[in-house]
């Protein structure tokens, strides 16, 4: 075997109140797809932190060795001047800046004097080329779509002359297509000498292209299986991650549908910039009380539009369309309508739009609904907010140190079981979930499966949107397929499958 590019000895990493690296021992070889697999808060991020001089040398324990050299990081710079990149899940782009901008943004082109616009552009478009970009390094940010986004990042990684890449949960936004992609290029790199590590929760992704895996849980090494000598399959690294065999996905549940309770008609919604752009063309929808109701779509397809705009407005502009709550018609005209309603929406991005990162627990846990803790509608009781934070956060098993931790500290599972106690905690009886198990791994998903069912079980209502094609299979009573802005399907349980649903996509794609 060839001798390790890097070796990572004994690292222990504590942060008030908890030990998120526990003596983790960890090795990549020159040239390989290395993973690093594990729940949410096992600790992997921070690993990678450690390595990259995030969590600068004396604020953890061990030692790194990259090319049989001890390396003490004390910021990212030193690490990238090694060769080691890493690409954060949340990309870290400026969206009113242009492509070439971002690319060497801190790694600018020229002297101290001047910037060389011409190097710039002129370097950018030949990276841009190596990852497969067809944009011209001049367009703005904001004009490309996400996948476009993640190629932008690692041609950025490449223009500092990178040898291991270290990638965040990097397709966790993409579509299946893109995702493909991305990974169709990390082998490409291999085939060209470059070292990568790979973070995903998408285990399917991992058996496609690690040549090894290493899971860590509860901050601690257990294991690492070798391509060729192991076996390498969903069910082994979940038994690795999780500790336990999980046999089923999508825990079963009986299925009693009654009226319905939440509808909406002839639905249209223009976007909020671009006068004139229809991102939800005359929707219709409904659903009944304990139905779980999926929303099917490419990217782009106008999904999050509907439901945001449903959520009182709170997304486009000249709505129109009819909404009935139990039969009656219905006005929401804002957020605070649609709350009073006992609508709630947990938003597909929990750290811009879902939680204040700044804040802790307790104030997060009851934002969605201060009544519930004030009295006279402006004194907050704090006693009674911790105890619901308590409660909350003991129901929903976050794990933290506790209700005053803030929440940008915690592991994206957790903050995505906050995200959903949330607005568990203002009653609703309609939920609308917008991508909720995005970025988190399976033992956190089996975890927010169980509340759906348990919601559904009181004759709540959900509508839940996901890019997880078996996810809304295995979940939901009905799916509805939507593209470019349409319903173009309606599919009961027993009739749904991958092959119809992505049918009825292109066919309608074809017909537009």
């Amino acid at each position: 075997m060839s001798e390790p590019l890097l070796r990572m000895k004994n690292i222990t990493k504590v942060f008030p109140g908890a030990k998120a690296l526990d003596n983790v021992n960890f090795s990549v070889i020159p040239g390989e797809i290395h993973a690093l697999v594990g729940e949410n808060g096992a600790g992997k991020s921070t690993l990678m932190n450690v390595l990259s001089g995030i969590y600068p040398y004396g604020t953890y324990e061990g030692e790194i060795i990259y090319s049989n050299e001890e390396c003490r990081f004390s910021k990212i710079k030193d690490s990238e001047k090694k060769g080691i990149a890493i690409i954060h899940q949340e990309l870290a782009l400026v969206p009113y800046m242009t492509i070439g901008e971002n690319m060497f943004l801190g790694n600018e082109r020229g002297n101290a004097a001047r910037v060389d616009w011409d190097e710039t552009y002129s370097k950018a478009d030949e990276y841009l080329k190596i990852v497969g970009l067809n944009e011209s390094s001049q367009t703005l940010i904001k004009d490309i779509g996400v996948g476009k986004q993640q190629l932008v990042e690692i041609a950025k990684a490449l223009a500092k002359n990178v040898r291991l890449l270290i990638l965040d949960e990097p397709t966790a936004s993409l579509n299946e297509e893109d995702s493909q992609n991305l990974l169709k290029l990390l082998l490409k790199f291999k085939s060209e000498g470059m070292t990568s590590i790979l973070i995903s929760h998408k285990l399917n992704e991992i058996e496609q292209v690690a040549d090894s895996i290493t899971v860590i849980r509860d901050g601690s090494t257990i294991e690492t299986l070798v391509k060729g000598k192991d076996e390498i399959s969903e069910a082994r690294i979940i038994k690795g991650m999780v500790g336990r065999e999980i046999n089923d996905r999508y825990p079963a549940r009986e299925s009693h549908v009654g009226g319905v309770t939440f509808e909406v008609k002839n639905w249209t919604v223009y976007h909020p910039l671009y006068k004139g752009r229809k991102v939800c063309d005359k929707v219709s929808l409904n659903i009944r009380k304990g139905e779980v109701v999926g929303i099917s779509g490419l990217m782009g397809a106008g999904r999050t539009e509907l439901a945001m705009s449903i959520f009182g407005g709170s997304y486009g502009a000249d709505i129109s369309g009819e909404l009935y709550l139990d039969g009656k018609s219905a006005n929401l005209n804002n957020v605070r309508a649609a709350i009073n309603n006992k609508i709630a929406y947990v938003t597909e991005d929990r750290k811009g739009d879902g939680l204040v990162l700044s804040n802790c627990i307790r104030v997060n846990t009851t934002l969605a609904k201060l009544s519930r803790t004030s009295h006279f509608d402006f004194i907050i009781d704090k006693d009674q907010e911790v105890s619901f934070a308590e409660e909350y956060r003991s129901r929903f098993g976050v794990k933290c140190a506790g209700i005053e931790q803030n929440v940008g500290n915690l592991s994206g599972g957790n903050q995505q079981k906050l995200l959903l106690a949330k607005w568990m905690f203002a009653e609703p009886d309609i939920l609308i979930l917008d991508e909720p198990t995005r970025g988190i791994d399976v033992g956190a998903k089996y975890e927010i499966y169980n509340i759906i069912n348990e919601l559904v079980a009181q004759e709540k209502s959900v509508l839940l949107i996901s890019s997880d094609m078996p996810e809304l299979l295995g979940m939901c009573d009905r799916i509805y397929i939507m593209n470019e802005g349409r319903i173009v399907g309606e599919l009961a349980r027993e009739e749904a499958n991958q092959e119809v649903i992505m049918a009825k996509i292109l066919q309608s794609s074809k017909g537009a």
